[in-house]
């Protein structure tokens, strides 16, 4: 059992990085592989709808060079999947969106089935005024489900409410985990 969490929060000791990991602590402690990505790390370019709007992506394939296709591969190989972002301006992040609207373009026609079936987790994490987790949660809802997780759970997020919502996160791991 692998689970594999991708955070998009260029602070990676900072909240979101935190609920991701606390997540893969739990899978960890169940008996599955846990892996962390750092999406701000990697090379991912913003969709260019080349081709007037559907190019190769209708097909499943991206003309772009970076890291994409290999965090695809990742997610293919995984059984479990949690996508973590911080909250800006009450939505994903933008290394989030960037990722997630390639993701949707590469998977919604294709007939690939890269994330098909596969059981998600998707956290936002809203610091400061804690304003948006919710709304922001439900763009990337909307994400996870076009391309065809399963939702596990969505769980947003506050600088209030997180010292609850770590254990949960790590508990929800291990459910997660036992449950493959």
């Amino acid at each position: 059992m692998k689970c594999l969490a991708i955070q998009s929060s260029p602070n990676l000791d900072g909240l979101t990085a935190s609920l991701a990991s606390a997540v893969l602590k739990g899978y960890a402690e169940a008996g599955g592989q846990a892996e962390l990505v750092n999406l701000n790390e990697r090379d991912i370019k913003t969709c260019i709808a080349c081709e007037n709007g559907w190019g190769q992506c209708r097909n499943g394939d991206c003309i772009l060079e970076d890291d994409f296709e290999a965090l695809r591969g990742m997610i293919r190989e995984a059984d479990a999947f949690v996508f973590a972002t911080p909250v800006y301006w009450h939505d994903l992040s933008e290394s989030a969106k960037s990722f997630l609207d390639r993701l949707r373009r590469c998977e919604t026609f294709s007939g690939r089935d890269t994330c098909r079936g596969k059981k998600a987790i998707g956290i936002t994490a809203a610091g400061g005024s804690g304003n948006g987790a919710a709304s922001s949660l439900l763009n990337l809802e909307g994400y996870l489900r076009r391309v065809g997780f399963e939702i596990f759970d969505l769980v947003p997020v506050t600088k209030f409410s997180k010292d609850h919502k770590l254990p949960m996160l790590k508990a929800a791991g291990v459910r997660m985990a036992s449950q493959e």
